[in-house]
């Protein structure tokens, strides 16, 4: 049977999550801004993380979702501790950026447009009903959570990435 989608407060979702990939994903930055780092993982052996010279912690944790989503097609369960990054999308904020012509609330320039515009183009249209947003809590023991922060810190620290998978 084909996946139906239904309206959610941020974007359609799939009902049916057994054919989606769950991907984890973090950033990290020493310093902020500093040296940063971000990561995904499906598993300890399938994952990806790279840097950035100098950078934000919210520019990293926006770049981990995005090349988390051009590595994995199909249906994607992105799971992320940045309350930045998913409230982009349960609190539809993308909506009103759009709205306002790419500014925020208080009519400044959305930060980091040149991350939100193709996150948002690629969550909100060209994989509407293929991709689910959800926080988990950073650093609470979650497994997968604490190998993409350490993979993040680690090409932050060391300013190299790593691939596996």
């Amino acid at each position: 049977m084909p996946n139906r989608t239904r309206q959610n407060d941020s974007v359609t979702l799939f009902e049916d999550l057994n054919p989606a990939t769950v991907v984890f994903t973090d950033g990290a930055c020493v310093g902020n801004p500093g040296p940063g780092g971000w990561a995904w993982a499906v598993s300890d052996e399938d994952y990806e993380s790279g840097h950035a010279e100098k950078t934000t912690n919210q520019r990293m944790e926006v770049t981990a979702v995005l090349r988390a989503l051009g590595a994995i097609s199909g249906h994607v369960h992105v799971v992320s501790d940045s309350t930045y990054v998913v409230n982009c999308f349960s609190q539809r904020w993308w909506a009103g950026w759009r709205a306002r012509g790419w500014k925020n609330s208080r009519g400044e320039p959305v930060a980091n447009q040149d991350l939100w515009r193709p996150l948002i183009d690629e969550v909100v249209d060209a994989r509407r009903g293929q991709i689910k947003l959800s926080w988990v809590k950073g650093h609470s023991g979650d497994p997968m959570n604490e190998l993409v922060d350490r993979l993040a810190v680690e090409a932050a620290r060391f300013q190299r990435g790593a691939r596996a998978g």
